[in-house]
């Protein structure tokens, strides 16, 4: 195990009123308990894709509503993000990750025992709002707990190593877990979270350092437009992309999205639009804001950040997209799918270990300039598959590896860039920040592009369809054209976040190695 221990913190009249600027006693293991709970709360994202079919027969859920087992859980998760990093900052981290990982083992466990869809969907809600709780005051602890320079550097690549792969994992796991009994094997991708929260949570207090409790009050008005204003805006996105049950057909098995035009997507994003814009005015008008503007004075963490939505929105459409396609059109089984993605784990260990040791000697932007680069090339290579024709060893595996690599060459430095200079009272908001534009990233990207591939599916169906079609080779072929181009096009999206990041981005690999704040952050509004 990396050794990242350091002296113990002082003590004295001299010491700093801040522990959590120390790094503990047993900073190794405090860091694999970080990581652990995130990674289940990111394994829990994909864990339960592969058991829907199953969870669907079990509880008899319509159709129309099965999507919700995923989207309650990125709802949930994506809307509550800030107040969670908040209530972190306010009421101190360690102790708000430990209510967090306790939900969401508590609620884990509602899932698993679920005897309806009722049971099972609120239970989904629940664990969301846990992993809102637990999941920025993970990333601050880390950046409060580990001084800046080589051992934040390595702290980081583990933490973002973790984040990348449990998409990955929670694709095997979802897929091995749900083969071993029919009746009870979908029940245990949700009991599988109840022993790791709660021993979790008994860790905690045991390995992880304390943070003072900061000054100031919950912003009440800020938390209510904050909230809303997410969980409309990321319920709208998610809409727009989810599949209308009625436009599924033999021609057309993957569906067609509610798209852009449909009233209760634009409703609910126009109310999200308008709860958003009242909370930056509120903002801007209390004394204790519950996300201070301050953040985004940096035009350096205003890139990461930016950058930071447009490269998981991809990735997770890649995930959707190329998982589909091993399935419906290369015929992969369920478990045999989630293997498919086993190399991504390792290239994100081999990406994240690589920035994290080269950031001491390169600038962010060539590390994050080259890994999304490579990203962008590898759904390029995706763009090109074509049906009957693939090869797993030599059309899909090397592009997975690079893509992970190229993930992991950009997690480690934009998390450095945008936590650095933020001050130790509002590491927590600047997390959830974090975390919130990678949540609503994923939800536009995913959106988007399941937009496209539906609309080039239609098409690709219309031309093929004819009385003497064999509706199995339409509908393979038709959703083959809808794929590769939405991995087109994602690929473009990545290599316009490239783009932002050479032009724009100006940090220094020598700032990394101090807290000082950059340019603008300690600007006040």
């Amino acid at each position: 195990m990396t050794d990242l221990t350091t002296d113990p913190p002082a003590s004295g009249p001299e010491a700093p009123r801040d522990t959590a600027s120390k790094a503990p006693r047993h900073a190794a293991w405090a860091l694999v308990l970080i990581c652990t709970a995130q990674l289940m709360v990111v394994l829990d994202s994909t864990i339960a894709n592969i058991a829907l079919p199953k969870i669907q027969a079990s509880l008899d859920i319509d159709f129309a509503n099965l999507s919700w087992v995923v989207t309650g859980y990125a709802l949930a998760f994506g809307g509550l993000l800030l107040l969670g990093g908040r209530l972190g900052d306010l009421y101190g981290r360690r102790r708000v990750f430990m209510i967090g990982v306790t939900l969401f083992a508590l609620a884990s466990a509602v899932g698993g025992i679920a005897q309806n869809e009722a049971m099972l969907l609120g239970s989904r809600g629940v664990q969301g709002l846990a992993a809102a709780l637990a999941s920025p005051s993970a990333l601050a602890l880390i950046t409060t707990t580990f001084p800046p320079g080589p051992q934040r550097n390595r702290a980081f690549s583990v933490f973002a190593a973790m984040s990348g792969i449990g998409a990955a994992i929670g694709l095997v796991l979802g897929g091995w877990l749900t083969n071993l009994d029919p009746e009870w094997g979908w029940r245990l991708t949700f009991l599988i979270n109840v022993p790791i929260g709660l021993a979790a949570a008994f860790l905690a207090p045991r390995l992880l350092p304390d943070s003072e409790h900061h000054d100031g009050w919950l912003d009440v008005p800020g938390a209510i437009t904050g909230t809303i204003g997410l969980l409309t805006l990321v319920f709208g996105i998610t809409r727009t992309g989810n599949t209308d049950p009625d436009t599924v057909s033999a021609a057309n098995p993957m569906g067609t999205p509610y798209g852009w035009g449909d009233p209760v997507a634009l409703t609910f994003l126009g109310v999200g639009v308008v709860a958003l814009v009242a909370f930056v005015l509120l903002e801007t008008r209390v004394q204790h804001p519950l996300m201070p503007l301050r953040i985004f004075a940096s035009r350096n963490r205003a890139v990461a950040f930016v950058s930071m939505m447009m490269t998981p929105a991809a990735m997770f459409a890649m995930f959707y997209f190329l998982s589909l396609y091993v399935q419906d059109v290369m015929g992969y089984s369920a478990l045999r799918t989630g293997f498919a993605f086993l190399p991504f784990a390792f290239g994100m260990i081999i990406g994240a270990t690589t920035s994290s040791r080269l950031i001491a000697r390169m600038d962010p932007r060539y590390l994050t300039g080259t890994g999304t680069l490579l990203a962008g090339f590898s759904l390029f290579m995706f763009s090109q598959l074509t049906p009957g024709q693939e090869n797993y060893w030599t059309d899909i595996a090397p592009f997975i590896v690079t893509m992970s690599i190229g993930m992991g060459l950009t997690f480690v430095p934009m998390t450095l860039v945008a936590l650095h200079g933020i001050p130790a009272s509002d590491a927590g908001i600047g997390s959830g920040v974090l975390n919130t534009m990678q949540q609503v990233g994923g939800a536009l990207g995913l959106a988007i592009l399941s937009t496209v591939a539906s609309h080039f599916i239609l098409e690709r169906a219309a031309e093929l369809g004819g009385p003497d079609a064999d509706p199995g080779e339409v509908a393979i072929l038709s959703f083959a054209e809808g794929a590769t181009t939405a991995f087109l096009v994602g690929a473009f999206m990545i290599w316009a976040a490239s783009a932002l990041v050479w032009a724009l981005l100006n940090v220094k690999h020598t700032e990394l190695a101090t807290d000082d704040a950059p340019e603008g952050a300690a600007v006040h509004v």
